[in-house]
Order: structure tokens, then C-alpha cells, then sequence
């Protein structure tokens, strides 16, 4: 059988030939996922059903991504990922595409929005 590089995969084997390319340390990806959604869930006090609202994912189903047996398919990932914050620090993390720095400037970003409308508010019950 041959990949899509021209790459020979053995008939009975189940993995390429290393081809050099340093990936880093293996992710668990299902247990930071959970870990990112429990984290959501305390934060935001939401609950299991919260979660099936925004994925359309059932409760066994969405119970399994906490617990850390599964994860998502790419669909219902990228409505986590719109909907928590902590998904989608996680997701991009675990993509080497956010560094730690990073991920304190969304926190720092909500503080300064919040701020902001505060001011808004202020300043538009003076007008009145």
C-alpha cells in the first residue's frame, strides 16, 4: 500500500518508517482536552448539558470527553473551541502554535473588554 508521499507501508504494519522529522514528546490529547473542559466547566459553572448545547453531542458522549476515553471529531471541536476559552488555549498549545506567554493575554484581553464596557456604561448614564 502507498501513502500519498510515495512512502511504502508495510501490508501488515501499521506505522510509516520514521522519516526524521522530530514531533516532540507524545500528547495525551484526550486527557488535556478533559482537563481543558473540566477547567471550562468550573469556571463558568456550565454543566454537562451546556456542552451537548453548543457541540449537539449527546451526554454519554460528551461525558466520555471529560472523563478522557475520547475526543471530539473536528466539527464538534471547533464549536468547543468557540465557545471555551480553555479549548482553545488547549488546542492551540498542544499545536506549538501558543506559548505560555500567549495564553495569559486572552485573560488579559477579557479584563481590558470588560473595563472598556464599564466605561461605556459610565459614560453613557452621564449623558442622560
Amino acid at each position: 500500500m502507498r501513502t500519498k508521499k510515495g512512502r511504502i507501508l508495510h501490508s501488515k504494519g501499521r506505522k510509516l518508517p520514521f522519516n526524521g522529522e522530530d514531533m516532540g514528546p507524545p500528547v495525551d490529547y484526550a486527557a488535556e482536552l478533559a482537563a481543558a473542559l473540566r477547567r471550562e466547566m468550573e469556571r463558568r459553572r456550565v454543566a454537562a448539558k451546556t456542552v451537548m448545547r453548543w457541540t449537539g453531542a449527546s451526554e454519554r458522549t460528551v461525558k466520555a470527553w471529560l472523563s478522557g476515553i475520547s475526543v471530539p471529531s473536528g466539527e464538534r471541536l471547533i464549536a468547543l473551541m468557540r465557545h471555551s476559552d480553555e479549548v482553545f488555549v488547549t488546542v492551540l498549545r498542544l499545536s506549538a502554535r501558543l506559548d505560555g506567554e500567549c495564553a495569559g493575554h486572552l485573560d488579559d484581553v477579557r479584563r481590558h473588554l470588560a473595563a472598556a464596557s464599564t466605561s461605556l456604561e459610565k459614560a453613557r448614564s452621564w449623558l442622560k
